[in-house]
């Protein structure tokens, strides 16, 4: 018996007005609109309720890097189900599949990294960070370090500790937040600068203000940094060559942790395992979720590096931390099935070596399009901005509208990306294959002409 009933769109819509919640929505206007109901998937597409065929270019929520319809992962939750469908990890006890997992993620990450704490998902990873950072000075008996450095325009979470971990002001505006100890400094987007300095110069300048604010605080105050190694929700901020070899010089000069949040950076999003492999950054903890298990089935965790694992085993007693689903059975044996596919379909060196290239030059031939000021992808990870006028360069005023314009008619012309204000951004599956690619940007082309002219009307 089917756990799901068949209803026509239209009910599902009426349900979902009446009685779901969404996250990060307008309801007032999801009201009006009515949602989109995604009915089923496979590959790199996802249908809706009427048939339409949409090329997912966000990899879901910049997860399902396996792609649709994996059988290899869809097997081992199944297995995994009837044989443990769950068990926790407290009281002194573990299962397979949790152990197993923490063997490979020790193998596919950076030296330092010998150990894993697990969660549900990458707000919870990065609240774990908040706890264990601060955790790690007490031990060191330096408990005034406790305040940590982000960025403006960051993104961490939504929970209270994670959205006070990422930068953007309209969350913390709508939940008074960040929560005491944590500051932030300047985001490495040279686009959105006034461009007088050099990429080059500009990184320098945006790694500094962390340097600046270190001084201004005081460094027996300053307990880590945290970054994305490419801001993702931001607007997939990709930062000039020289920003985090001097991010790294700063924290190794003042002694403070440095978190490469790899949520969305991590298992081969950039051609690399991880996004520290690519900025060739050695970390002290990397949160990471999302990718693990492709989005079949929620985990989250944080890479612990031995600087900091050593002293929590060896000083802390109890960690007084953790979650229901840390380490959940069916979610591990999940995220081994997909390592292990990622590893034995190369899909890491074919991001690296292949369709990423491929993609990105026709990526940055959009930067042609009169709407078109600035293009930017690394591995499959890429946006482009929106722009009034190229030069003397001008944005759209925001309530024009042109970033959501775009997205509109790209998903009615079968793809879908996604905006934040007037850039676009896009992260599709690494089974995406040249020519999927090739409709990937014809359609976007297409959405670009299109949004021209209703912007011109």
């Amino acid at each position: 018996m089917a756990a799901i009933e068949k209803r026509s769109r239209e009910d599902w819509q009426e349900l979902d007005k009446n009685h779901h919640l969404h996250p990060f929505t307008n309801h007032k206007e999801l009201h009006e609109q009515r949602s989109r109901i995604i009915t089923r998937a496979d590959g790199v597409y996802i249908f809706d309720a009427d048939g339409n065929r949409i090329l997912d270019g966000m990899s879901g929520l910049w997860c399902v890097n396996a792609g649709y319809g994996r059988q290899e992962l869809i097997t081992a939750a199944s297995a995994q189900m009837q044989e443990l469908p769950y068990y926790n990890n407290f009281f002194q006890c573990a299962h397979p599949p949790v152990i197993e997992l923490s063997s490979l993620l020790k193998e596919v990450s950076q030296p330092q990294f010998n150990r894993v704490f697990f969660a549900g998902s990458g707000s919870e990873s990065n609240d774990t960070i908040v706890r264990m950072v601060r955790t790690y000075w007490d031990l060191m008996g330096q408990p005034e370090r406790h305040t940590i450095i982000s960025r403006d325009n960051a993104y961490h979470g939504s929970t209270v500790a994670a959205a006070s971990l990422g930068g953007m002001k309209a969350m913390h505006k709508q939940s008074g937040l960040p929560i005491p100890g944590i500051v932030h400094v300047d985001q490495p987007y040279w686009f959105g600068s006034d461009q007088a300095l050099s990429p080059d110069e500009f990184g320098i300048v945006a790694a500094r203000s962390i340097e600046a604010k270190i001084k201004e605080l005081g460094a027996d105050k300053i307990a880590a940094f945290i970054g994305e190694p490419i801001q993702g929700a931001g607007g997939v901020i990709v930062p000039p060559d020289t920003y985090w070899p001097e991010v790294q010089r700063i924290c190794d000069e003042y002694g403070i942790l440095l978190i490469a949040d790899e949520v969305i950076t991590g298992f081969g999003r950039l051609g690399e395992w991880f996004g520290s492999d690519y900025f060739s950054i050695t970390p002290d903890f990397m949160p990471f979720a999302k990718g693990v298990t492709s989005g079949y089935l929620p985990l989250g965790g944080v890479m612990v590096s031995d600087r900091v694992a050593d002293v929590l085993i060896d000083k802390a007693g109890e960690f007084f931390h953790g979650y229901t689903y840390s380490g959940h059975p069916a979610s591990c044996a999940v995220a081994i099935a997909n390592l292990k596919l990622i590893q034995r379909d190369n899909l890491v060196g074919r991001i690296k070596d292949d369709i990423g290239p491929y993609l990105q030059g026709k990526w940055a031939a959009l930067a042609d399009h009169p709407l078109v000021g600035d293009t930017r992808m690394v591995g499959l990870m890429g946006a482009f901005e929106i722009v009034k006028s190229k030069s003397p360069l001008q944005r759209f005023d925001q309530e024009q509208g042109a970033g959501g314009k775009c997205r509109d008619h790209l998903i009615a012309n079968g793809v879908c990306m996604r905006a934040v204000g007037d850039t676009i951004i896009c992260a599709p599956p690494f089974i995406l294959s040249h020519g999927e690619a090739d409709e990937l940007i014809e359609t976007t082309w297409k959405a670009l002409d299109l949004t021209q002219a209703a912007l011109a009307e």
